[in-house]
């Protein structure tokens, strides 16, 4: 019998995965669904009703305790929790619409399935179903809110590790899972988008390293969360992640030397620097029956620059793929954004005036200025002082002045309070911003 409980949960959370990538009416959505049903029927032959729980990390049924399928689970296991599922039913008789509707269901976001759910939960048209939901008491709710934070960055380090193996795989010519590393994208779609400036703040402090890919992990989660905003639908926002994860695939073959060299290029090392955009296309080409022609698209054009007088150097006009074109904006972003140990680290406003100057050149101009909308000249979590020398921080973007925005007050202390200085802006303004590293960084505990 434990082997039909664990063939069942591992075919559940197929179809969740797939669910998280397909609509309902895709062909891959249906097969998912109908594989979960044929082990739930098979597994509820001689019994009334199947209950699976979630019991600390470990998924359990009954008295037995699932551990290896667990440890593969664990992205799964922390998906459910999250939404405050602890326990579901199956009960004999279910249908194939119920559990694709059921699906479906656990797909949408996690507030408002939390919002539904109650002590046992069902959706109209799902008779055949339960779910348990744990209790928040009041009491634990700041333990809650305090474990978001460190809840986020796991999510933040679990994807670098994976999108590391990836990267590597790819090094070394080896086979990659494309559906592996679509959960991967669809994980960072769900998790980490609204929080892009965060992992920009962790990363901050870290040199490019080889083994970490941390810029092309920030590249990734800036396009997709700038995708999204321009409106780009999920498989769309997932392809754009994947082709800025692997935009700089070609870097990782030249030399490490001349990457991080602290003085100007030889002309015979800004040429070995500059083929990295077609090592790099080459490379993905051999994984376009998995990936997608993207990928290698955007290593391609990448550094072509919107007027086209980047490199490669072309011997016909073309313009740049709109995907090549958000990941360019997203690349120079954040290099500009990290210290590294060859240059100098700037403050946002800084950022903005060195991008803007590239506008209509590099950067295609309607898609900077979306961009700026999106993340505002100071982004939000950014320390700033403003013009009577209180200090705050940025809470919130005014898309519509992007030198604006709502800011809370953290010093003085007896003063705070949340600021829009887009109506304030004739009399209150931000002067600068504080690094968090050194000038800001006794402001930290207070944000």
């Amino acid at each position: 019998m434990e082997d039909k409980i664990e063939n069942t949960f591992r075919e559940l959370i197929a179809s969740l995965q797939v669910a998280r990538l397909y609509p309902q009416w895709h062909p891959q959505f249906k097969m998912a669904v109908e594989k979960a049903h044929a082990a739930l029927t098979d597994a509820l032959k001689d019994r009334q009703e199947l209950v699976i729980g979630i019991v600390g990390e470990e998924i359990a049924f009954e008295k037995e305790i699932f551990f290896s399928l667990s440890a593969m689970s664990k992205p799964m296991i922390a998906y459910l929790k999250e939404r405050g599922i602890e326990k579901i039913a199956f009960y004999q008789g279910i249908q194939s619409e119920e559990l694709s509707k059921f699906v479906a269901f656990l797909t949408t976001p996690k507030d408002e399935i939390q919002q539904q759910l109650q002590e046992e939960f069902s959706l109209p048209g799902i008779k055949n179903i339960a779910v348990g939901k744990i209790k928040v008491s009041g009491s634990s709710v700041i333990k809650e809110k305090a474990m978001e934070a460190i809840n986020y960055l796991s999510v933040y380090e679990n994807s670098l590790d994976k999108v590391t193996h990836a990267a590597e795989a790819l090094l070394n010519q080896e086979e990659i899972s494309p559906l592996a590393l679509r959960f991967t994208m669809a994980d960072i779609m769900e998790n980490l988008l609204g929080r892009h400036q965060d992992f920009l703040n962790l990363a901050a402090v870290k040199r490019y390293d080889v083994r970490t890919f941390i810029h092309i992990l920030n590249v990734s989660i800036l396009s997709m969360f700038f995708s999204s905003r321009l409106g780009f639908d999920k498989e769309e926002i997932i392809d754009m992640g994947i082709a800025g994860l692997f935009h700089d695939i070609g870097k990782l073959y030249i030399s490490k030397k001349i990457i991080q060299k602290p003085e100007k290029l030889t002309e015979e090392e800004f040429s070995a620097m500059k083929s990295h955009v077609i090592i790099g296309a080459e490379v993905l080409l051999k994984y376009a029956d998995g990936l997608g022609i993207l990928p290698a698209v955007v290593s391609f054009e990448h550094h072509l620059k919107y007027n086209q007088t980047g490199y490669p150097k072309l011997s016909f006009s073309v313009k740049p793929h709109i995907a090549s074109l958000i990941v360019c904006i997203c690349d120079v972003y954040d290099a500009l954004s990290q210290r590294r140990g060859y240059k100098r680290d700037y403050p946002p406003e800084m950022i903005y005036e060195l991008m803007l100057k590239e506008k209509g050149t590099t950067f295609d101009p309607e898609l900077l200025e979306e961009f700026f909308k999106v993340t505002g000249v100071w982004p939000v979590g950014t320390i700033v002082s403003l013009s009577d020398a209180r200090v705050a921080v940025v809470r919130e973007e005014n898309e519509d002045d992007i030198f604006s925005p709502k800011v809370e007050i953290i010093i003085p202390k007896e003063q705070k309070e949340i600021i829009d200085l887009r109506l304030l802006k004739e009399r209150l303004k931000i002067e600068r911003s504080l690094n968090p590293l050194t000038e800001g960084k006794a402001y930290l505990p207070l944000i």
